[in-house]
Formats: C-alpha cells, sequence, structure tokens
C-alpha cells in the first residue's frame, strides 16, 4: 500500500479527568464531580491566565483540572493535542503513557490495536502504512479510532486524500454506525441523545475534543504524511 503525500493521519492525546464548571466574578471556578477522585466536591478556580474551559481561539489556552490529583489545582493547556505530554499517540506511532514512559508500537497496515481496554471504556485505532523496499515490517500510521462507552460507538476517520488541503475537513465522524455531521467552525458541538458524549470543534477543521462524560477527553488533530514521514 501506497502513501500519498497527501493522505492524512489522526495524533491523539487521552486525558481521563472529570469537571464540572461555573462562572463566578468574572472568572471561572471548576468542580471535581467524581466520586472517589481526590479533589471530589472540591471548587477550583482557574488561573488569571486562562479565566475560562472554551475559547474561539484554537491557539490559547484554556482552563484545565485533574481531580485525580493530590494538589487540588487547576492549570492552562492547549486544546490541540501535545505529543509530548502524557497520554499521546503521534507519529510511527509513538506513545507516552500516563507515567512519562515513551515506546513505539509499529504494528501492521490495514489491522486494528486496542489502545485501551477497561469494563466501562474501549479505544481501537486502525492503522495505515506501507512496506519499504528491503525493510522487514510496515511502516504505520494511525487512521481513524473507534471509542465503545456506554454500550454506544463512536468513530473518528482521516479518510484518505489525493492531495492535502489545510482549507479542508479531513475528519470524518460515525455514531452507532450512522454518520455524524458536524458544522465546521470553532465551539461547533455534537451531544449524545443520552448527553454523555460531546465531539466539539477546537478549530474551523481537522481538531476536536471527545468528552466522554465522567471518564475522559480525547484531544484530535489530524496531519498529513509528509514526503519525509513516507520515506
Amino acid at each position: 500500500m501506497e502513501i500519498t503525500k497527501g493522505s492524512s493521519i489522526i495524533i491523539a492525546v487521552l486525558l481521563f479527568v472529570s469537571c464540572l464548571s461555573l462562572q463566578a466574578n468574572a472568572y471561572y471556578y471548576r468542580q471535581c464531580s467524581t466520586k472517589g477522585t481526590r479533589c471530589y466536591g472540591k471548587y477550583i478556580r482557574c488561573p488569571n491566565e486562562c479565566p475560562s474551559s472554551e475559547s474561539t481561539d484554537p491557539k490559547a489556552k484554556v482552563c484545565q483540572i485533574d481531580c485525580d490529583k493530590p494538589i487540588c489545582r487547576a492549570v492552562c493547556r492547549s486544546r490541540k493535542p501535545n505529543c509530548n505530554a502524557p497520554g499521546s499517540g503521534c507519529y510511527d506511532p509513538r506513545f507516552i503513557g500516563g507515567d512519562g514512559r515513551v515506546f513505539y508500537f509499529h504494528g501492521k497496515t490495514n489491522e486494528h490495536f486496542a489502545l485501551v481496554s477497561d469494563s466501562s471504556l474501549q479505544i481501537n485505532a486502525r492503522f495505515i502504512g506501507h512496506r519499504p523496499a528491503g525493510r522487514a515490517r510496515d511502516y504505520t500510521w494511525i487512521q481513524a479510532l473507534g471509542v465503545l462507552f456506554n454500550s454506544k460507538t463512536l468513530s473518528l476517520e482521516a479518510p484518505k486524500t489525493s492531495q492535502w488541503n489545510e482549507d479542508v475537513d479531513h475528519l470524518k465522524f460515525t455514531y452507532n454506525g450512522n454518520r455524524l455531521l458536524l458544522p465546521q467552525g470553532p465551539l461547533s458541538t455534537w451531544h449524545s441523545p443520552q448527553k454523555d458524549v460531546k465531539v466539539e470543534r477546537v478549530a474551523a477543521r481537522n481538531s476536536v475534543i471527545v468528552t466522554l462524560e465522567d471518564v475522559a477527553e480525547i484531544l484530535v488533530n489530524v496531519v498529513p504524511v509528509t514526503k519525509e514521514d513516507d520515506a
């Protein structure tokens, strides 16, 4: 299988967080709402540098807290994936675990692999790639993610394209086998009928955050396979 320069792949960061937010005195406070976490029930004020958990600017940082951290404190973070952050999966692909350890997983092209497996959450990835002449293994990238949550399925796919175009959205969404249409534009949002799954655009195209209620956030960005990658 030949991967052209126009092909697109997915990079993602998985964050296990849970909180609610409300506005007070022009700044946001966020409440940890999941029982069993270290900061459960506490209201935490967002920093002045990022008082809101939302922004129409894809480059702006927003307020985020991890309710399971021993220090109940909010921090400013980007809304796009950071390939050097714990929970990230980028490049060949290269994964960084929750403990910060880095490892590479080559896999096989056109195969599916489990990234997260739990009694209440399953996240699988579909790899694409090719095998250069003289190499003993496939070179692979993440092309799609499949999520099983609350007995419902959500998939995010970067369909193959003959030419990468930054002005075109290269993300395709499916919920329970049905095409999910998400209008282009920052903060464009879709909710599942039960309101337990949210898909929100971070930018007009190719960047979203998937929120699984009280469980996790998945930051997703679609990028092209470059000529250097393909080599």
